[in-house]
């Protein structure tokens, strides 16, 4: 049995600057036959875990990890977990997991279907979820995991997925036909992941990829360079109305998608929501000139994916090129005398709070990525 004091950061679905620290209720539930209990050991948190929050009625992220009090919500995160408690044969103590976890001390899961290489949490309210995030992978069945690696897997592999699949959708699309590509917040990492991916295809083959950001960002957005272009906020009419575009939402700002669409209107060919990293600003989509804004949903493309030829390439041909995608990424993002991402460490419920507000006041530097331990 842990005995580790435990913590769970809950937030009020209806003002996300409304946090408590409770105990984990997960550190002393019984367990029942079939479950284990997970010691969280490492989370990270980006601005990807603020789209969680901003959209977790919508789609449905509180339910992961259900609080005591139907008013608040628990932040699901990803990171790595070690089995302190077991009543499934075979899955011992001592066992390190990677997976989705909740910004807190413990987790009681349900595996089903465990193999050499992890298992799928089977618990009654989860299965009828994304099964996206129900796998958990043991750490050392992976050929892929380094432990000096741990914190850019924590901070960038579940966005790189989402880009991955993004650019997959783009380019199975012929990109709508379009000229260029507008990615919004292209200092987050799941914007600039997109961009390293398409800019990984022949310029000949893929539209322009333009990166909007706030000036303050500009410069470490150009420094990327896997934009071809970078613009600030208010440079946008400055594009050429009638030049066929796309438009990926990774802000979720309601006042620019409108700025966007009634810029570009008929020209604009597809309007893709992916995130709400300027949450305060989500919106609907409804009434704009132009295509309706249509959500981005990453493992519906994964579940496409990993469906047998033709219409997907099989469970192990996805696996293969993710896994090439992801291993050219990491030589990118570590390449040169300033790393596009600085893991920072960060202990205790305060620390860790401090990080969450300043992702969801936007303060945070756009090169840090945290990596959280309560414990």
């Amino acid at each position: 049995m842990d005995d580790t004091p435990s913590h769970r950061l809950l937030i009020a679905r209806g003002d996300l600057h409304h946090t408590t620290w409770a105990p984990d209720p997960d550190a002393t539930r019984p367990l029942g036959d079939g479950q284990i209990r997970l010691a969280v050991e490492q989370v990270a948190l980006t601005a990807n875990n603020i789209t969680y929050a901003a959209f977790g009625e919508a789609m449905k992220y509180w339910q992961f990890f259900p609080s005591p009090d139907p008013a608040f919500g628990c932040l699901p995160t990803w990171g790595f977990a070690t089995v302190v408690e077991s009543r499934v044969e075979g899955l011992e103590p001592g066992r390190r997991v990677w997976g989705y976890l909740p910004l807190g001390t413990h987790l009681v899961v349900q595996p089903g279907r465990v193999r050499a290489g992890g298992f799928m949490d089977q618990s009654p309210h989860r299965t009828e979820l994304a099964a996206a995030y129900q796998a958990y992978a043991f750490c050392d069945a992976d050929p892929a995991w380094s432990p000096a690696l741990e914190g850019l897997q924590a901070v960038l592999k579940p966005l790189f997925m989402t880009a991955f699949l993004l650019d997959d959708f783009l380019a199975g699309e012929g990109f709508f036909g379009a000229e260029q590509l507008l990615l919004t917040s292209a200092s987050s990492k799941t914007a600039f992941a997109t961009a390293f991916c398409l800019a990984r295809r022949p310029r000949g083959e893929r539209p322009e990829i333009i990166g909007l950001t706030s000036d303050s960002r500009r410069g470490f957005v150009t420094g990327l360079g896997c934009f071809d272009r970078t613009l600030g906020y208010g440079e946008l009419e400055s594009l050429a109305p009638a030049t066929p575009s796309v438009y990926v939402d990774f802000a979720g700002d309601a006042g620019l998608r409108r700025r966007v669409h009634q810029h570009f209107g008929d020209a604009l060919r597809f309007s893709s929501s992916i995130g709400g990293t300027h949450w305060r600003e989500l919106g609907s989509g409804g009434g704009l000139p132009g295509p309706r804004p249509t959500l981005f949903f990453a493992p519906a493309q994964a579940k496409k994916r990993s469906a047998p030829p033709p219409e997907g390439w099989g469970p192990d041909g996805f696996a293969a090129r993710l896994g090439e995608g992801w291993q050219a990424f990491l030589g990118a993002v570590q390449h040169g005398t300033e790393p596009w991402v600085r893991i920072v460490a960060h202990a205790g419920p305060a620390a860790a709070e401090a990080v969450y507000r300043a992702l969801l006041d936007g303060t945070a530097d756009a090169r840090d990525g945290a990596m959280l331990s309560l414990r």
